[in-house]
């Protein structure tokens, strides 16, 4: 079979895909937006059709270099962590879909205490399993088949099944990955046991593409869909080798920080997790700073033009906790924490150094947390994602935390997902 490998990143501001060869090198890339959605009431179908946009641009770039759609043996899909929906047996949406920073659900978090145990779930309102509590609420009358994590969503469509998972998407939703089970105790919260997904291995074969997706966008009917991951997973994985100690920014519409350890550190209450990838652990966690913050202030061109008026050696003298609303996950996990943001200088430039500072010192409270809980303190820190490109902050970054900040080789998550697919092949 092909050694070629697709990877599927279902990002917060819109879909990218990447297609490897054996050696791990890209072959071609392609991107799409979300269709429109009313975040009030998300649907959920618009995961998979922005998906589908991006496969057809995809197919497109690949033929466009000479290669061939049915070169393609294995596929993985990442997602962002939390975000969740109910679908029925024919993976229709029964309920709207919940992103990853929808919060609360204080009837749910409040059911999750009464009987889950420390350390394995956050039992915050905005935790997945008070998402999910949230969305068996919306289902009176038990239509729901499927509890499926975003990245399980476009799998599903891939498979024409619902009901898989894997290891990293479902941690968050209660999934033990030591005992590599669902607890007992899950039911007690009220949610049915028959709409958990089984679970598995990132990376693991699943099975094969559905006949009509094969023949829709071309791919050869043996491409094997392998478990996927979360977004920032994925993007750890196309960053930097598995050894321990290696350490990823991932600076998005969000940042997220991971570590690899040799040991499981879970801190749920403050958005801290333990993964099981390669060798060991992956500590980390995710902010709600980051891009997304920026954006909602700049443009991208201003970002660039504005970084330029900055000297990075100077500290900029503010104090800022820079989030898109109020909110955070991590370091401190508190859903009703305000943004901090003022006051606000007269100039633009003065306004951006200011806030660059205040996500850098986000991140490396981020990195303090883990190494304060025994995990490694990193000697130096590879950042992927779309802030990963400017320089400025990156000198920002280097000052505040105290250590080496690189840009690594490969910055997006689509490509981690390409290699989480072929390193089980």
């Amino acid at each position: 079979m092909s050694r070629l490998a697709l990877g599927i990143d279902l990002g917060t501001s819109g879909i990218r895909s990447a297609v490897i060869d054996g050696t791990g090198a890209v072959v071609a890339r392609a991107r799409a937006p979300y269709p429109a959605i009313d975040p009030d009431r998300i649907d959920a179908m618009a995961w998979w059709e922005g998906a589908a946009a991006c496969l057809d641009a995809q197919m497109a770039a690949l033929t466009a270099v000479g290669r061939a759609p049915d070169e393609i043996g294995h596929i993985a899909v990442d997602g962002t962590s939390g975000s969740l929906v109910l679908v029925d047996a024919w993976l229709a949406p029964v309920t709207r879909g919940l992103l990853y920073n929808a919060g609360g659900f204080h009837e749910a978090a409040r059911r999750i205490a009464e009987v889950a145990p420390d350390p394995h779930v956050a039992r915050a309102p905005a935790s997945a399993l008070a998402r999910a509590l949230q969305l068996v609420a919306e289902d009176p009358d038990g239509r729901a088949a499927h509890l499926l994590h975003q990245a399980d969503f476009v799998t599903a469509h891939l498979m024409g099944r619902g009901g898989s998972s894997d290891a990293n998407n479902a941690l968050k939703t209660g999934y033990d990955p030591e005992a590599a089970a669902w607890p007992d105790w899950i039911s007690d919260t009220g949610l049915p046991a028959h709409l958990l997904p089984d679970v598995a291995v990132p990376g693991a074969a699943l099975g094969p593409v559905a006949p009509a997706i094969a023949a829709r966008f071309g791919l050869s009917p043996g491409a094997v869909v392998h478990a996927g991951t979360t977004d920032s997973i994925a993007a750890f994985i196309a960053a930097t080798p598995l050894t321990l100690g290696a350490a990823v920014t991932s600076l998005g519409t969000t940042l997220a920080i991971k570590v690899l350890a040799d040991r499981r550190i879970d801190r749920p209450e403050i958005g801290l997790y333990a993964h099981r990838l390669g060798p060991g652990w992956l500590i980390g966690g995710a902010s709600n700073t980051g891009g997304g913050v920026l954006l909602q202030h700049f443009s991208p061109e201003e970002i660039a033009r504005l970084s330029a008026e900055i000297d990075p050696g100077r500290l900029s003298g503010l104090d800022y906790y820079p989030l898109p609303a109020p909110g955070e996950r991590f370091p401190v996990n508190d859903p009703d924490m305000r943004p901090r943001i003022h006051p606000r200088p007269a100039s633009d430039a003065d306004f951006l150094h200011g806030l660059l500072e205040g996500i850098a010192r986000i991140e490396a409270a981020c990195y303090a947390a883990v190494a304060d809980l025994g995990g490694p303190d990193p000697e130096r820190i590879r950042t992927a994602g779309g802030g990963a490109a400017n320089a400025t902050w990156r000198e920002i970054r280097q000052r505040i935390l105290g250590r080496p900040v690189e840009t690594a080789r490969q910055t997006e998550a689509a490509v981690g997902a390409a290699l989480l697919a072929r390193l089980k092949a």
